[in-house]
């Protein structure tokens, strides 16, 4: 090679690994050299450039510190290779803010994040000093051996209008639907200490990429989507199988469980929420059970709900051969106020337990109080698989039919009735309990052997 070409190579790249060629799409918003076009909020932590990368070191503070670009990004797909040092929590944020009337100026929006704990969340998507965790990667299991302590790591960032999808060293990680804020801020950020044994601890990024214009996703996949949208079904869940039990407007699909026809009291469908109506104090008005009309056999079942202090609602499926209301429940519980969270057996009535059957293990983080919306999920295999899903935390599993189901069964409300919830197919219901508790975006995808 002649001296000419290689001076002509060497000149495209240079902007290539710094400041990007002007036809290849990317912008390069770190420089390489310095930390021009970022500022610095909120907490003092350490950040330099050193030998083309930026290095954020920990120091002794109880606030996370942010290095945030001055521009902001509205759609874009991001890359940028991180690398942890000793076990400290960070991420990249995107679309973030930091408003002066909120939290006094501190950072808030969306984080991929790095967790180096033994739970492995590295990639999943929280949300900043705001909802907290909106993609626990419990949801996507194999994601977890995505990223690589002490190790450079390639995280990509997709945001193309209400999805946004991560991925690590090109495993897909996490996929939200969501509104809640269109642009933003990137972040980098270091967080606070909490032992003395953490001062010190480097967070490394490098390689630093953007592209704003002429996006074109990443092909879809198969893992689990969280959807913020009220009654929104994605394309992308609907190439996964999904479908709308519930259509926001009207009650088609479904009906009173014990006769033709939608209860005419006790429900109301109002701004794209369904829900039972609290007559306890007029009987007259009281409603019935509603059930699909289609009958199902295995599925994931998607819903949202919101209790009303005090509520007692559930989600019934495997019912019909003892009677079309008795079957496996989803219990949906006020546990703070409501009575039946203390009766049945080690908390087994309270929310999404397997009503007095199988108790939840929940979190206090992961459980909306009260006027919040949740999301539950059920998972029936067509192995008789069973699992509760809340806020994205699996809470319990059981297998339908097995000796340990049958010997709960046996202590149970429900020891009387002969082959408990061993029903091939059964509709999905929906339990009128004389309290308020609302519904929507309730969705359901169909699986075979």
């Amino acid at each position: 090679m002649n001296k000419f070409k290689s001076l002509i190579i060497s000149f495209c790249l240079f902007p290539l690994i710094f400041t990007g060629c002007k036809n290849d799409g990317w912008e390069y918003p770190f420089n390489g050299k310095n930390l021009e076009g970022w500022k610095q909020l909120n907490g003092q932590a350490k950040y330099e450039v050193i030998d083309g990368v930026i290095v954020g070191t920990a120091i002794d503070e109880k606030n996370n510190s942010f290095l945030v670009s001055e521009k902001n990004y509205s759609d874009f797909i991001l890359e940028a290779d991180v690398q942890l040092i000793g076990a400290t929590n960070s991420g990249i944020n995107f679309r973030s803010h930091s408003d002066p009337e909120y939290l006094d100026g501190k950072v808030y929006g969306y984080q991929s994040e790095i967790d180096p704990s033994e739970r492995a969340w590295s990639g999943g998507v929280y949300d900043e000093n705001r909802r907290q965790w909106l993609y626990p990667v419990d949801l996507n299991p194999p994601a977890k051996k995505a990223f690589k302590m002490n190790e450079w790591n390639k995280f990509r960032i997709e945001c193309i209008g209400t999805s946004i999808r991560t991925w690590i060293n090109d495993i897909p990680v996490a996929h939200v639907i969501d509104d809640m804020d269109s642009t933003g801020f990137i972040g980098l950020p270091v967080h606070y200490v909490k032992s003395n044994e953490e001062i010190g601890r480097q967070v490394r990024w490098k390689n630093i990429r953007i592209k704003t214009k002429n996006l074109v996703p990443s092909p879809a996949d198969d893992i689990y989507i969280v959807n913020f949208l009220p009654n929104n079904l994605s394309d992308a869940e609907a190439l996964q199988g999904y479908r709308l039990l519930f259509d926001g407007v009207t009650t088609k699909g479904w009906k009173s469980v014990d006769r033709d026809g939608f209860p005419g009291q006790g429900w109301e469908i109002r701004e794209g929420i369904l829900s039972t109506i609290d007559n306890e104090e007029d009987t007259s008005k009281r409603g019935t059970d509603i059930v699909t009309t289609e009958k199902f056999k295995a599925f994931i079942l998607k819903f949202d709900f919101n209790l009303d202090s005090g509520a007692n609602g559930g989600i019934k499926y495997c019912t019909g051969n003892n009677g079309p209301s008795i079957g496996l429940e989803y219990q949906l519980l006020d546990d703070e106020v409501n009575a039946d969270a203390q009766k049945g057996i080690a908390g087994n009535r309270t929310l999404a337990s397997l009503y007095d059957l199988v108790p939840a293990i929940k979190e206090p983080r992961f459980v909306k109080s009260p006027g919040q919306w949740n999301q539950g999920q059920i998972v029936l295999t067509p192995e008789n698989k069973v699992e509760h899903w809340l806020n994205g935390r699996k809470v319990l599993e059981y297998t339908r039919g097995d000796s340990t189901f049958k010997s709960l069964v046996a202590k149970s409300k429900f020891a009387g009735y002969e082959n408990f919830a061993m029903s091939e197919e059964s509709p999905i219901l929906i339990q009128y309990h004389n309290s308020t508790v609302h519904f929507r975006s309730i969705k359901i995808r169909i699986l075979s052997k």
